[in-house]
């Protein structure tokens, strides 16, 4: 990205008014944060949007919260940002190198609070959205978000108007990669302290449900491998070279089997967590995809 196109990405995401606050829920206070577009839309969806960061790590500062969030909020939507509780770190990914975390909550705490910040979203603030409401996340918050929308399915009651999910582990097991995923990952070379193989990533699964394997059966926990009828609209926004992204194609093709108004995308180039780095190509490329998505009517008439 060049330094003009940064400085003018600055320049446009200043005039988003942010506001901090704290919910009551059903665990303890949540902290949000607000963000508020300069010119809302003529008839504007909100997104109740959640980061990603293994259910152990993530805050509202991240760029995958804060800068997702504001550069959403300066196209005209209005933006509430949820800093759900945290899993522990297992000590197995300490052993390899992460960085302690500070969480101690495990499921399901975290979706019960995005549970309460959407319902707060949809009654006290349905003014600042009067299109209604989108939930969204990344990684594992799109975990979170699609385990939510299923509970809300069940229930009954006000449904997200929309689902947007970047780069989402709906699978507490990964499926199985398609050959050419599966030549680019031959390809690339290790990042980071911990692969995101398909141990690992059920290592991780594991440790959001405290140990329980039989909750990872629990369409609640993970919604992929489930029935999906009665989604809201979806938009599917995986990274390229990516494990996870496995998990992305296989719900895309169980959304589309039911009917769901889907939108599946591949960001070229990009590695699990591209959101993370504000100042690549590739994050760049895909905030404008979502951007493009959330303010389009077409989704819901189906043209």
């Amino acid at each position: 990205m060049t330094r003009s196109a940064i400085d003018t990405d600055r320049a446009a995401t200043a005039t988003v008014r942010t506001e901090d606050s704290v919910l009551p829920g059903p665990h303890g206070d949540i902290p949000i944060r607000i963000y508020t577009p300069p010119v809302p839309l003529a008839e504007p969806l909100g997104l109740v949007w959640c980061h990603g960061g293994a259910f152990a790590y993530g805050d509202l500062d991240g760029p995958e919260s804060d800068w997702v969030a504001r550069n959403i909020a300066a196209a005209g939507v209005t933006v509430i940002a949820v800093d759900y509780r945290l899993a522990p770190v297992p000590a197995w990914a300490l052993e390899l190198g992460s960085e302690p975390g500070n969480g101690s909550s495990y499921y399901p705490v975290a979706a019960d609070e995005i549970q309460a910040v959407f319902d707060w979203a949809t009654t006290t603030m349905r003014t600042a959205s009067p299109g209604g409401w989108v939930l969204g996340g990344a990684s594992a918050g799109g975990s979170l978000t699609a385990g939510v929308t299923m509970r809300m399915r069940e229930r009954g009651g006000v449904m997200p108007r929309r689902l947007l999910l970047a780069y989402p582990l709906l699978h507490p097991t990964l499926p199985e990669y398609r050959p050419e995923l599966s030549a680019k990952l031959a390809a690339q070379p290790e990042l980071g302290a911990i692969a995101l193989d398909r141990q690992t990533v059920e290592a991780i699964a594991l440790n959001y449900v405290n140990g329980d394997a039989h909750l990872l059966r629990d369409p609640h926990v993970f919604a992929g491998g489930h029935d999906l009828t009665g989604f809201p609209p979806t938009l599917i926004l995986n990274s390229d070279v990516d494990t996870i992204r496995a998990s992305g194609d296989a719900f895309a093709a169980e959304l589309a089997a039911v009917g769901v108004h889907l939108v599946s995308l591949r960001e070229e180039g990009t590695a699990h967590g591209h959101l993370s780095q504000p100042e690549s190509n590739g994050a760049q490329r895909s905030i404008q995809r979502i951007i493009a998505w959330l303010t389009s009517p077409w989704v819901e008439t189906g043209q």
